[in-house]
């Protein structure tokens, strides 16, 4: 066994309970997500494949990727139009051409995936329909008080919270309720792709430096503002007529 294999044979050992959602609920969430016949569309974290059955009616193609490895054995074969990717969702490739995202994430560990889908613009994501844990749906959605991640990825995507799910929408009920968090890429970004990562250091540094550096409360300012504090930096350390540095 590969230690890739091993290490996610280990995860899925000690992956915490699941929660299911309901089949009617898993139908709505495809609706409202407008998945259509041209579309990629990748479930993390497919589980019993309630969600991938409502994906493979709606869209060209679907990538379901599944940690544990009885769940994925379950999954192959049942739709012509679906691939089971046999993954940590955390770890996963995600795909090179433009692809959306529906899935009910795995609350332990939604930080890293959205991390993943996120961090680097040049990720082909199109639209991401995620179900979270509410308190991260309100979090990630409200503009303040703002955070490096919500700054960050706010740059290429604009994010809200489309609606709230009860805990019975599962199965078994998780001890919380949940809500749908929505990113959708920009038409036009607030910063340019190739800046991301100084971006990202402008950022971290003003969260950590406060006023010094942005000349307000971090946590006050919106993404847009973020932005503009950044654009405005890096052209007044240009010299007249130079090209933006690649970061």
């Amino acid at each position: 066994m590969s230690e890739r294999r091993a290490r996610t044979a280990r995860r899925a050992r000690r992956a915490p309970s699941q929660h299911f959602l309901r089949r009617a609920v898993a139908a709505e969430l495809v609706r409202d997500a407008q998945v259509g016949p041209d579309d990629l569309v990748v479930d993390l974290g497919a589980g019993t494949g309630r969600l991938t059955a409502e994906l493979a009616r709606a869209a060209r193609r679907v990538v379901a990727v599944e940690l544990d490895p009885r769940l994925a054995e379950r999954l192959r074969g049942r739709w012509p139009n679906v691939e089971v990717v046999e993954a940590d969702a955390r770890e996963v490739e995600l795909p090179a051409e433009a692809f959306r995202v529906v899935a009910n994430l795995p609350f332990h560990g939604t930080n890293e995936i959205l991390r993943q889908l996120l961090d680097d613009p040049r990720v082909p994501l199109a639209r991401a329909d995620l179900v979270v844990q509410w308190g991260v749906a309100m979090k990630r959605a409200l503009p303040w008080p703002s955070t490096v991640n919500g700054v960050v990825w706010s740059a290429w995507h604009t994010t809200r919270a489309d609606r709230r799910l009860p805990r019975t929408a599962f199965e078994p009920p998780p001890s919380v309720d949940a809500g749908v968090l929505v990113f959708e890429r920009r038409p036009q970004p607030l910063v340019p792709e190739e800046l991301a990562r100084g971006y990202r250091r402008f950022v971290a540094r003003g969260f950590r430096l406060g006023p010094r550096i942005v000349r307000a409360e971090p946590r006050r300012l919106d993404p847009h503002e973020w932005a503009q504090r950044y654009l405005a930096a890096t052209a007044s350390a240009r010299p007249s007529g130079s090209r933006p540095p690649c970061a």
